[in-house]
């Protein structure tokens, strides 16, 4: 019996660690074969070149797609863009997957669900449905749900919105999360492994600190994260984790203003530009909480049962357990939500708290339809009217 051919396409570290497990499971199937397809970020020395560590987790890289330019301006991005519908076109001709597996909503996912449409392979995509009015992933996101055959959200009001979008119900998938199955399925690194891998230095306090650029707002990026050292500068009992924002409009600036801010202050901060999913999980285990506007503050930080401090509007619209505080980004709400964060009584609430992004059981379910489900010769679909 032919195995089915399953092209996964990754572009980040974020976006591999919540991959990894579904990889892992789609290799170890022999009714599956397992194509990676890397690009992006993966490939750039800028931010790390963590194409490595897909190779040191023993997996094999099919095809390597260069497609970021070194700016981080709109034309840039819109360039890397072409750039990569180009570079998927040719894999995707050679590899002649059976499905394409896509998550999320970056402008690399753009690129590969698009040659994957005009390619006729039919697309599974995870974490549709999801609303960040913030960001022009929002945008990307449902362009990705019109192009795709089969849906894999993440709650049941994502599910919801799918629908909504014109897309057969019997064909998307509440899940959960992704991000809830890498923490419940990682063997998570004690305080002392952690230390000798990452140099951390932790002290009584401890704040993670993750902040990428609102990309539908004007060069707000300097002064909105200006705004947060400034609060960080003045909280010298607390050790700062800082990691490095993606390739996006304007990401440079905030790197370089890390940079300065650790080396202000390397007796109580640290940077990296890419930890590593397992390190970057077993630090949620020992930090008081979260600081940023990262999807993963929402996604993955409530299971370990500590605050989130959200700034800004880049993840606005998306579901919120009670352990995220919403902040706008101005030094005086910045510091009432870490004030919040650190108060008794929130502190006693966050034992009660309930991720909203399921239990850690999307691995199983996401290949129970990629191992079962029809493949349609001709991927034509109906608008499915509400």
């Amino acid at each position: 019996m032919k195995k089915r051919k399953i092209c996964v396409v990754t572009s980040s570290r974020a976006e591999y660690g919540l991959l990894f497990w579904l990889m892992q499971s789609i290799d170890d199937d022999s009714k599956l074969e397992l194509q990676i397809i890397v690009t992006g970020m993966h490939l750039s020395p800028e931010f790390g070149l963590t194409y490595k560590e897909i190779e040191k987790d023993s997996f094999t890289i099919n095809r390597k797609i260069e497609m970021l330019l070194s700016a981080d301006t709109p034309s840039a991005i819109s360039k890397s863009t072409g750039i990569g519908l180009i570079g998927f076109a040719d894999a995707y001709n050679e590899l002649k997957p059976d499905i394409a597996v896509i998550l999320g909503d970056r402008f690399e996912q753009l690129a590969a669900s698009t040659a994957a449409l005009y390619a006729k392979i039919p697309i599974a995509h995870i974490h549709g449905g999801e609303t960040t009015t913030g960001a022009f992933d929002e945008a990307i996101r449902h362009s990705i749900t019109k192009m795709a055959w089969w849906h894999f959200a993440a709650a049941n009001e994502y599910e919801k919105r799918i629908i909504q979008l014109g897309e057969n119900p019997k064909r998307v998938f509440n899940v959960g999360g992704l991000g809830v199955d890498t923490i419940k399925k990682a063997n998570l690194l004690s305080k002392n492994k952690l230390m000798k891998n990452t140099g951390i230095q932790f002290a009584v306090r401890n704040l993670l600190v993750t902040y990428h650029p609102v990309t539908l707002e004007n060069q707000t990026s300097k002064k909105h994260f200006q705004a947060l050292l400034d609060i960080l500068h003045d909280l010298d009992d607390v050790y700062l984790i800082f990691t490095m924002p993606n390739a996006d409009s304007d990401g440079r600036i905030i790197k370089q203003m890390i940079d300065e801010f650790v080396l202000n202050h390397n007796e109580r901060s640290i940077a990296f530009t890419s930890m590593g999913h397992l390190n970057y999980l077993s630090t949620l285990q020992f930090v008081d909480g979260v600081v940023g506007n990262s999807s993963s503050g929402l996604a993955e930080v409530p299971t370990f049962k500590i605050g989130t401090v959200n700034i800004s509007d880049r993840q606005k619209g998306r579901l919120k357990a009670k352990s995220v505080i919403d902040c706008d980004p101005t030094k005086e709400s910045i510091k009432n939500g870490i004030d919040m964060l650190y108060s008794k009584d929130f502190q006693k609430m966050l034992s009660s708290v309930m991720n909203p992004y399921g239990k850690g059981v999307a691995t199983e379910k996401i290949m129970d339809v990629l191992k079962n489900e029809p493949i349609p010769e001709e991927p034509k679909k109906k608008f499915y009217n509400l």
